[in-house]
């Protein structure tokens, strides 16, 4: 039976070792903070004995203890293993794991996760890049975990995670400050209506039309956007994003 190791067991972590249990692997887990509470999973004292039989180790600690955490793995990892950092990092991050892995001879993957795993487990939407991306995708397939192996080294994947991350980060702080000021204005209702209606159309168009549209016709936008700005002061809301789009709007113009 296939052994995964699961280090980092806060909401991520804790859903891909049942989901993983579920499909029928054998999974070992470490968190020194949080306790599973799940018979299923062999929860381990420490990093290096949770790896230590384990076919893939899959991380899921933060980008914050991420290398320190493979630090103290790597070097008990089976030599056949996959180690894949699943953390949203900086691509250097990933690459400097990557280098630790491969001093111990242990195939790294540099994984992106693509929507919030609560919503769908182990269902959720992968890419991964590196010397063992393929491998990964071999050794949870029988789990249905949807992963897709992209060219590159380490970091490739979490390069599109973080562009991705700038639209729906991005796209956050918009609806955000739209629907906190639409609730002060009374028009939460026909606000959420007019942002259905553009999202549920042609999308390419939508998002040509506002490239292209906003390079045409930016001295227009530049001084609408100084009006919503100056109407989202008068009603008490924050004008953050629209204050933004100002100065991409302004920089258009030279």
């Amino acid at each position: 039976m296939t052994v995964i190791a699961i280090l980092g067991l806060g909401e991520a972590g804790r859903t891909y070792a049942l989901d993983l249990c579920d499909a029928g692997f054998d999974v070992t887990g470490f968190d020194p903070y949080r306790q599973l509470d799940d018979a299923r999973v062999a929860q381990m004292p420490t990093a290096q004995e949770a790896v230590a039989g384990a076919d893939l180790a899959i991380s899921l600690v933060g980008a914050d203890a991420a290398e320190a955490v493979a630090r103290q793995a790597l070097a008990h990892c089976p030599k056949h293993a996959v180690y894949a950092d699943l953390n949203t990092g900086l691509p250097a991050l990933k690459r400097r794991i990557a280098k630790l892995a491969a001093a111990e001879e242990v195939e790294f993957a540099d994984v992106a996760v693509l929507a919030p795993v609560a919503w769908q487990g182990a269902g959720t939407p992968l890419i991964a890049s590196g010397r063992g991306a393929e491998k990964f995708a071999e050794l949870v397939r029988p789990a249905a975990v949807p992963v897709e192996s992209i060219p590159g080294a380490a970091g490739a994947a979490a390069e599109r995670k973080l562009l991705r991350s700038v639209f729906m980060k991005g796209l956050a702080a918009v609806l955000l400050e739209a629907d906190a000021a639409a609730v002060a204005a009374g028009q939460q209702a026909w606000l959420r209506t007019q942002i259905v209606n553009e999202l549920s159309g042609d999308i390419d168009r939508l998002v040509d039309r506002l490239v292209k549209g906003s390079k045409v016709h930016a001295a227009r936008r530049v001084h609408e956007a100084e009006d919503v700005a100056d109407y989202l002061t008068g009603i008490g809301q924050p004008s953050w994003v629209t204050t933004a789009a100002h100065t991409w709007l302004a920089s258009l113009l030279d």
